[in-house]
């Protein structure tokens, strides 16, 4: 199969308050069976739709970028994170706090999209398939927490984020 365009429908969508640490996945209702068993699970993978970079100039952007914690260091844009891409897919590891298949709901501690994006997807986080042992960071992330427990901590004291400044 060679085609060039796809479609892709969304599942639901997030809401983030940041104001009352509000950070919520709303599924529809036609979709929420397949929530049944993820409570069992402690982590998800959470697929979802850059929308608010989906535009010609976040599509069509710069291939190679400045890194936002390595000044004066450029990569190719399939070497970042960034969500100005291509295609504007996004992934976040997600921790699960509660799962209501019957509300349809899915909340969480923390996820990198804004109010009202698009989910595609939500997949179980399986160490045996996710986690890879020995992988490591490229040069320009060394010091960076080797976790997303560690990433908290790490992220709200400002003394680490001026080492990449």
């Amino acid at each position: 199969m060679n085609q060039t365009h796809f479609e892709l429908i969304s599942i639901g969508h997030i809401e983030v308050d940041e104001r009352r640490g509000l950070y919520r996945l709303h599924i529809l209702p036609k979709y929420r069976p397949a929530l049944k068993g993820l409570d069992s699970c402690t982590h998800a993978i959470v697929m979802w739709w850059a929308d608010q970079l989906d535009n010609p100039g976040g599509r069509d952007g710069d291939l190679i970028v400045d890194l936002p914690y390595a000044p004066g260091v450029q990569a190719g844009l399939f070497a970042t994170r960034s969500q100005a891409r291509p295609n504007p897919v996004a992934i976040t590891n997600v921790y699960l706090l509660k799962v209501d298949e019957e509300d349809g709901t899915v909340d969480l501690p923390w996820i990198d999209a804004f109010d009202g994006t698009p989910i595609l997807d939500i997949k179980p986080y399986l160490p045996m398939s996710d986690r890879i042992m020995g992988a490591d960071y490229p040069e320009w992330l060394k010091g960076f927490p080797d976790s997303m427990e560690e990433a908290a901590d790490f992220f709200a004291n400002p003394e680490n984020l001026a080492k990449f400044s």
